[in-house]
C-alpha cells in the first residue's frame, strides 16, 4: 500500500478517523488478553515495529540471524510471508519458491539460514523446531499474541518515527507506542534519527533500551559510483533509497517509488529499461524488489546490495549473548 498523506498528519482525515482507532486499539488489546501464548522450548527472537510498512525489520533481522551463526546456532527464521500466496508452514526453497508464493522479505531470509513462512505462526514455529532449529528470529510478529517471545525489538525508521502517533486508520501505528514498549526489550533506531525519536522516547519512555544502527550499501554497490541511474523502489520509504544512490555519488536522472511491495508489470519495468537506455543510464532498483521481479527483468535490472551496521556492536552482541549462554 501507498502511505497515506494523513499518517503524517494529527489533523483532518486523522481526526475523522480517530474513532475507529479507538476500536482497533481495543480490538487489539481484548485479542491479546484473550490469547493464550504457546511457549516454544527454544529461543525465539522477534524483530517487529509500531507501523505499517517498512522500517527495516528484514535487515535487522539478517543481521541477527548472522549473529547467531557466528555463535554457531542453528538459526531458522519465521515470517507470515506477506504478499505471497502459500499459507504454511512452509520451508522457502530458493530453487522453487518466488514472490508470489512465499514474500519478498522471505527469500532474502532463506539466503543465509532456513527461512519458514507461516500464517499460523505457532504450526510454523513448530515446523521449524522439527526441522532442527536451535533458535528461531520472526521478522514481524511483535502484534502477533499467539506464541511468546524471549526477546523481542522494535524497529524505528529515524526519519518517519512513529508518524503522527495515531493508530490505524487514523494514523500508522499497528498499536499505542507505550503498549508496544512495554513488550519490548529494546529499540532499534535506524539512522538518521531526524525527526527526533531518540529525544522522544529519553522524555516519554526513559526505560526504553536504544540501540543505534544505519543501513549502509555495502563495498559492491560502489560500482555504482559516478554512474547515471534510473531508480526506482516499491519499499515502505522508496525515497531511502534514493538517497543511498546518493550518497555513493550517483546521478539520478529519475526515480520513481511504487507503494510496498508493489508486483511490477512487464510494461512497468520495459518502460524504465527504455528510459535507462535513452539516458545512457543503468536501471537500478533494491534487493527486496528486485526478488519480485521475474526472470526476464532480473536480467535487466541492477541491485544496489546494503546491510544492517550497528553503531556499537556490543550492545546487540551482549543481549543475544545474554540469550543464547542462558
Amino acid at each position: 500500500m501507498r502511505t497515506p498523506d494523513h499518517f503524517s498528519n494529527a489533523g483532518g482525515a486523522a481526526r475523522l478517523l480517530a474513532p475507529l482507532s479507538v476500536l482497533y486499539t481495543l480490538a487489539s488489546r481484548l485479542r491479546r488478553k484473550w490469547t493464550q501464548p504457546w511457549r516454544a522450548p527454544i529461543p525465539i527472537i522477534c524483530i517487529g515495529n509500531l507501523t505499517a510498512g517498512g522500517a527495516g525489520k528484514t535487515p535487522v533481522a539478517l543481521a541477527i540471524g548472522t549473529l547467531l551463526r557466528e555463535q554457531n546456532k542453528v538459526v531458522h527464521f519465521l515470517s507470515r510471508g506477506y504478499g505471497g500466496q502459500l499459507k504454511g508452514p512452509t520451508n522457502v526453497d530458493l530453487n522453487v519458491h518466488t514472490a508470489r508464493d512465499v514474500g519478498d522479505e522471505p527469500l532474502l531470509l532463506a539466503e543465509i539460514a532456513p527461512t519458514w513462512i507461516a500464517r499460523d505462526r505457532v504450526a510454523g514455529a513448530k515446523a521449524a523446531i522439527a526441522d532442527g532449529a536451535e533458535i528461531i528470529v520472526m521478522d514481524d510478529g511483535l502484534q502477533n499474541p499467539t506464541l511468546t517471545k524471549t526477546l523481542s525489538f522494535i524497529v524505528v525508521d529515524g526519519g518517519f518515527g512513529f508518524g503522527n502517533d495515531r493508530v490505524l486508520p487514523a494514523g500508522p501505528l499497528r498499536e499505542p507506542v507505550a503498549d508496544g514498549l512495554a513488550r519490548a526489550d529494546a529499540v532499534i533506531l535506524i539512522e538518521p534519527d531526524t525527526v527526533g525519536i531518540a529525544a522522544s522516547l529519553s522524555t516519554n519512555a526513559p526505560e526504553t533500551k536504544i540501540i543505534r544502527a544505519r543501513i549502509a550499501p555495502l563495498l559492491a554497490a560502489e560500482r555504482f559510483s559516478g554512474h547515471k541511474v534510473v531508480a526506482f523502489a516499491g519499499i515502505g520509504r522508496p525515497e531511502k533509497f534514493f538517497a543511498t544512490l546518493q550518497s555513493l555519488g550517483c546521478t539520478l536522472v529519475a526515480q520513481q517509488g511504487f507503494p510496498d511491495h508493489h508486483n511490477f508489470s512487464a510494461d512497468e519495468i520495459m518502460q524504465l529499461v527504455e528510459h535507462a537506455q535513452m539516458e545512457n543510464a543503468v536501471p537500478v532498483t533494491t534487493t527486496k524488489d528486485h526478488a519480485r521481479l521475474t526472470p526476464e527483468a532480473k536480467a535487466m535490472i541492477e541491485t544496489v546490495p546494503v546491510a544492517l551496521e550497528w553503531r556499537h556492536p556490543e550492545e546487540i552482541e551482549s543481549l543475544i549473548h545474554r540469550l543464547t549462554d542462558s
